[in-house]
């Protein structure tokens, strides 16, 4: 995320409306990519189905469609987002920044127009906007972002861990990769690693004069460490109280979306819905691939049919996760890009 000399180094030091209406409009021009091969994968995953099964049986998947129980799902997905703004609230009120309610609904919606870049490290773009509004500077914030993304991602790894002991299959292949999901995380709460390095930095700065280019990053990463203290426990608590039911909606958008196309499923079907949802996005998640494309479709599909093989076939399957991904990405990047266009009018006048 750079653009005309605004880098991740000097990040902090933004101050002019023009520098971050720049970030803005690369960001956003990366979104609009990763759509794009989004849009690549569905007429790959369709040309596959099609191939197999025929064009008339993957055009009679979809004229299936019941667009009620589709707008459900939709309806589903903007409440399992929205109930987690207390969480990014309490966040913000910890580290001492605050925002009125609504402008900081707005910033908060404004971070899933990142959530199709790697690990979702693109949300620290509404620490701008934070900073434009506070003068905090974005090592004050960006805790809050880290543990917003953090306890998303523990979230879909306990419903995996679970609904894979309840469903009996997979198990170990889901504790490993949601083990291999978290461990990247420790690294950003736990601040030996980077004392070691600042160490190490420090020593070899002396000898080349080329490294005090990256003071502005240890300063950074030393204000950052400092701030994150003040998060504490009790909110990741709170926080995991709000996204895990969360999680769960998410995961009763592909139960909707399923009976959406005429397949009749059971309570008892909610578990193996549930970790076919969470299962699928943590395989895409640790490969690190924008958006988890390819890898979370591909899982879908091939899940879908393996756990429904009486009820689901391919031409199903493609259908199913065509539409639910075009309701978990571009649906909710949508309207994530609608609030950070939303947000960009509170730099009017300023410079």
């Amino acid at each position: 995320m750079s653009s005309k000399g605004t880098s991740i180094k000097d990040i902090g030091k933004i101050k002019s409306k023009a520098q971050y209406k720049s970030a803005v409009g690369d960001a956003r021009s990366a979104v609009f990519f990763i759509l794009s091969i989004s849009f690549l994968v569905f007429i790959a995953i369709a040309a596959y189905a099609i191939w197999n099964e025929g064009l008339g049986q993957f055009i009679d998947a979809f004229v299936s469609i019941n667009v009620w129980f589709f707008a459900a799902a939709l309806l589903v997905i903007l409440a399992s987002y929205s109930m987690r703004f207390p969480k990014w609230s309490l966040y913000l009120k910890r580290l001492g920044v605050h925002i009125p309610l609504r402008r900081n609904f707005v910033i908060y919606m404004s971070m899933y127009s990142m959530d199709i870049t790697p690990g979702r490290w693109g949300r620290a773009i509404v620490s701008y906007t934070i900073n434009k509004l506070s003068k905090v500077r974005f090592a004050a914030t960006f805790p809050a972002v880290v543990a917003d993304i953090f306890t998303d991602f523990l979230g879909f790894a306990i419903i995996t861990d679970v609904t894979a002991v309840i469903v009996g299959k997979f198990v170990s292949v889901a504790f490993v990769i949601t083990f291999l999901l978290i461990v990247p995380f420790l690294f950003v709460y736990i601040r030996r690693p980077f004392e070691f390095v600042k160490k190490k930095y420090m020593k070899f700065r002396m000898r080349f004069k080329i490294l005090k280019r990256l003071d502005i990053v240890i300063s950074t990463a030393d204000m950052y460490f400092e701030n994150n203290k003040k998060l504490g426990l009790m909110p990741f608590l709170y926080s995991m109280a709000l996204t895990i039911p969360s999680m769960f909606l998410n995961g009763m958008a592909l139960f909707l979306v399923i009976e959406a196309f005429g397949v009749h499923l059971t309570i008892a079907d909610i578990p193996i819905v549930l970790f076919i949802f969470s299962s699928s996005l943590v395989l895409g998640m640790i490969t690190g691939i924008p958006g988890t494309l390819g890898v979370t479709d591909a899982a879908l599909v091939s899940q879908l049919q393996i756990f429904f093989p009486e009820t689901i076939g391919l031409a199903i399957a493609s259908a199913i996760t065509i539409m639910f991904r075009v309701a978990t990405v571009w649906f909710v990047e949508g309207f994530g890009l609608a609030s950070l266009l939303y947000s960009m009018k509170y730099w009017k006048g300023s410079d």
